[in-house]
């Protein structure tokens, strides 16, 4: 390759498809093909490449296993009052980024949340969910063996309480702070002002037995690598400047699109997130992340290797989650980690991009209930998802991301426009 050929690859545009392809195996084939030139034109191998970040990859997970073997806990943790006082130390802030997850210990006050789960099923049964309960509203969901396991439920005054709550707003703000912004004059989102993303409610009796879920990635499927501002956003790992990758810097990540389907997110996140409505013990059929936030860069790095198929993302596709498997991705694996011990009140954050999974569970001890709340910082993304969410609000919908199950549209007590408080205007855009 000459020199001006190497030049005239690093700045043509890549190929890109603001909708998902109609002939996907061929995209995949033209897109693979136009990434592997964009490496090489720099002068490095796609294999060059992608060491770099195995390297950084294996480091991590050296650490992890060390961790265990000295009986440490992979998870930080850090005291809710800490994040208010403005007292967390440097060497727990260096944990967080460096492990991409948080226990928040005493979020809420732990009768409070009990309180809240109590609310919870007093809704449902007063507005008798469960005579009416249609079954699982998508896939992905149901294969947890849901009776329901998953409640199609965003409207209580239990989940809008916790959404508008200062104490919410205050560990949301602490988060989004760990992100990188604001860069080349643009601000990307505004990290002390969140979108009050809605999401479900889950309950899992005691001797509940439940699949779980396996390990994916929730930012995306085939848009990552097929949509302009994703191709953007990574940059780093297709332009030969690969050691400059940060899983922490929004640019160019809180514009969308994303291609629909059933498991899409339309907001960018900077966590995802849930707060917990009952103690949990870890072994319980908890959640389990590889903590490990460059792991995205493996995962988009992989599918360029040799020994994957032309039209083969790694078993990427639209409308379906983003899979980690030990096949292509075995390394990452042997990072999996639990959640430690949580109790009500406690809440668990993850970074969007990270790989999660939910443990099996058979006879369950202990209750397993939980409101999912993330982190969704304001952006141009989820300013336009909120006129959405707004709708949803104010009918008792269900929110375009979800099933359209509409189980509220009717209900008594469902939370109101004026129980709004100033947190709650500005998340959905009302002020």
């Amino acid at each position: 390759m000459t020199l001006d050929t190497a030049s005239e690859q690093q700045t043509q545009p890549l190929p890109h498809w603001e909708s998902a392809p109609e002939d996907l195996p061929a995209a995949v084939r033209e897109i693979k093909a136009a990434l592997r030139n964009r490496i090489e034109a720099s002068g490095r191998t796609v294999a060059e490449v992608f060491g770099v970040v195995e390297q950084r990859v294996a480091e991590r997970v050296a650490e992890i296993k060390a961790d265990r073997e000295r009986s440490e806990t992979v998870w930080p943790v850090i005291e809710y009052a800490d994040i208010a006082d403005g007292t967390v130390t440097a060497e727990a802030l260096d944990k967080l980024r460096r492990r991409g997850c948080l226990v928040v210990r005493g979020h809420f006050d732990h009768q409070r949340a009990r309180d809240w789960d109590a609310d919870i099923v007093d809704y449902v049964e007063k507005n008798e969910f469960f005579e009416n309960y249609r079954g699982p509203g998508d896939d992905f969901f149901g294969s947890v063996g849901s009776k329901p396991e998953i409640y199609p439920i965003y409207w209580s005054k239990a989940q809008m309480e916790a959404r508008q709550s200062d104490r919410m707003a205050t560990v949301q703000a602490f988060l989004n702070s760990q992100w990188q912004h604001e860069s080349d004059g643009v601000q990307w989102f505004d990290p002390n002002r969140d979108s009050l993303y809605p999401d479900r409610i889950r309950r899992r009796p005691p001797g509940a037995d439940s699949g779980g879920l396996g390990a994916h990635s929730d930012p995306g499927t085939l848009d990552l690598w097929m949509t302009e501002g994703y191709q953007r956003a990574f940059r780093h790992l297709f332009d030969g400047t690969v050691e400059d990758y940060d899983p922490w810097d929004a640019a160019h990540r809180t514009s969308g699109p994303q291609y629909p389907g059933t498991t899409m997110c339309s907001a960018f996140r900077t966590f995802q997130g849930w707060t917990a409505l009952s103690d949990m013990d870890h072994d319980q059929g908890v959640l389990h992340t590889i903590p490990i936030p460059e792991a995205m860069a493996y995962l988009m790095l992989r599918p360029l290797l040799d020994d994957v198929p032309e039209d083969d993302m790694c078993g990427v596709t639209t409308n379906q989650v983003f899979p980690a498997s030990e096949k292509w991705h075995s390394i990452l694996i042997e990072a999996m980690s639990c959640i430690p011990d949580v109790k009500a009140g406690d809440s668990v954050w993850w970074h969007a991009d990270m790989i999660h999974s939910v443990a099996p569970v058979t006879d369950q001890k202990g209750w397993g209930n939980v409101m999912y709340i993330p982190a969704a910082p304001w952006c141009p993304r989820n300013e336009e998802y909120a006129k959405n969410v707004r709708d949803a609000f104010l009918t008792g919908s269900s929110p375009t991301d979800f099933p359209e199950e509409h189980y509220e549209r009717e209900w008594v007590d469902r939370f109101r426009e004026d129980q709004l408080n100033q947190t709650g205007r500005r998340g959905l855009g009302l002020d």
